[in-house]
């Protein structure tokens, strides 16, 4: 952690090469938070391009070092966010059809499909708990929600998925 701390400090003090660093170590991390909230790789990589500009231009609001991931994330979602609600009624022409795709690429479209049926505060709570990797306390944070709801939300998220998308593959949703 204090390798982290260090390199906030040089990234706020203007050090473009410490910041480029930070993002190297969160980059999978954002990217998987992107591709699970839009729809194809264009929107994600302008998305993930957006965050990682606003987050460069805004580093000197981070007030605690520790948080640089969930600040990050944040920033990411929100510019998610802002695009889906911009391109609502947009649908392109690649959602129609089927292209011949392998089955892990099938399996990838199905979970993002059993998500995107979820109200968004579920979706959310999944996409920060599983992907981007805050407990229930940090997503609490986060969304400034008791963590209380969060559980609930996580708990019922879950209960959907398995009653609507997994109950004849005998699948199960791992607790973490």
């Amino acid at each position: 952690m204090g390798s982290l701390k260090a390199l906030v400090k040089k990234a706020q003090k203007g050090d473009g090469e410490a910041f480029v660093s930070l993002v190297k170590q969160y980059e999978d991390v954002l990217y998987r938070t992107a591709s699970r909230m839009l729809n194809n790789d264009e929107d994600v990589a302008d998305a993930m391009q957006d965050a990682i500009i606003s987050a460069y231009e805004k580093l000197h609001t981070l007030k605690n070092d520790e948080y640089f991931n969930t600040w990050i994330c944040k920033i990411l979602i929100n510019k998610c966010n802002s695009w889906l609600n911009k391109n609502k009624n947009i649908v392109g022409m690649n959602e129609h059809l089927l292209p011949e795709k392998k089955n892990d690429e099938y399996e990838k479209i199905e979970l993002e499909d059993a998500l995107n049926s979820l109200n968004e505060v579920y979706r959310l709570s999944l996409i920060l708990y599983y992907i981007v990797g805050l407990n229930s306390r940090e997503i609490s944070e986060f969304l400034k929600e008791p963590e209380g709801t969060i559980k609930s939300r996580l708990s019922r998220a879950k209960s959907i998925l398995r009653t609507n998308y997994y109950k004849n593959e005998g699948a199960i949703i791992y607790e973490k």
